[in-house]
């Protein structure tokens, strides 16, 4: 393949073929009668960085401005350990700012996994490095009291990423809730989208959603379209009682507390948002269904 001059208009067809495609080929069309020739390729839309790590932000501190990746991670998967140095070189090179590495995780094994650095290059002597700051169930706190959430919101998020399963999770997404509606919104938003990111449960991820319809800066976040798709009212009362409704059912389906008919009735009929509050914050401690209404 003969290459163009800077100046002329055409021999450049291959070349740039070459240059784009992840495979190409060509053969003359003489072999079918014609002049010319017939070229293929194959390319493969190639997804922005930014795109593909779970959470990119920007973050100016007394010592400099660090980008942080954070990125969820459920289970080990080697195929990480290639990508993740992948993500640093080419943030760094795009930005000029220093990446930060951060994991989260919910399990101990995959905290274990992920803490080991990444070297890249001969042993003794690697060409890159990368030592991901982990935060999982070991070294990150529960904080399942909503008073001691408000204390520390960052930090309450930090415990619903990490320990966003198992018998406290009710407990720790109803403090982390409340204490949400302390803080400014624009804040709350980012959170509010950091914990559902990172829950894998099924049923907990659920439950934080129906905790966020009953907070009106939630509909002002991206995520709440999605909630909305799937048939949540936006800010009106009536929708914030139902989402109220659901959301202590399913507070006590996920615990694993059988729920009569009568219990589902009663909870599904009242249209006092502050009774069904109340009777939220007891879900996530009853032992029985029943014990909603005690004293009442």
């Amino acid at each position: 393949m003969e290459r163009a001059t800077d100046l002329e208009e055409a021999g450049r067809g291959l070349g740039l073929v070459a240059a784009c495609a992840d495979g190409w080929g060509w053969q003359p069309s003489s072999r079918f009668g014609e002049r010319g020739k017939y070229v293929r390729c194959d390319l493969t839309e190639i997804e922005p960085v930014e795109r593909r790590v779970d959470t990119l932000l920007r973050a100016e501190t007394d010592a400099g401005t660090y980008l942080l990746v954070v990125e969820s991670q459920g289970k080990p998967d080697e195929r990480k350990r290639g990508s993740w140095p992948y993500y640093l070189s080419y943030l760094y090179e795009k930005y000029r700012c220093e990446p930060v590495l951060i994991v989260t995780t919910q399990s101990r094994t995959t905290a274990k996994w992920a803490s080991r650095p990444i070297e890249l290059g001969f042993p003794g002597w690697e060409s890159l490095i990368v030592r991901p700051l982990v935060l999982g169930p070991d070294n990150v706190p529960v904080i399942a009291d909503a008073r001691e959430a408000e204390r520390d919101v960052p930090l309450a998020v930090l415990s619903a990423m990490t320990h966003g399963r198992g018998p406290q999770a009710a407990a720790i997404l109803e403090s982390l809730a409340a204490a949400l509606k302390t803080i400014d919104r624009d804040s709350a938003a980012v959170f509010v989208q950091f914990v559902d990111s990172c829950l894998v449960d099924p049923r907990a991820k659920q439950m934080w959603r129906d905790l966020m319809t009953a907070i009106q800066y939630f509909w002002r976040h991206p995520l709440a379209e999605q909630v909305r798709e799937e048939g949540r009212e936006e800010g009106r009362e009536e929708g914030r009682v139902e989402a109220k409704a659901e959301m202590l059912l399913h507070i006590l389906e996920w615990r694993g507390i059988p729920v009569s008919d009568a219990v589902r009735e009663r909870v599904s009929t009242c249209a006092d948002l502050g009774q069904l509050e109340a009777w939220a914050q007891r879900a996530v401690h009853v032992t029985d269904a029943a014990e909603l209404f005690a004293g009442e």
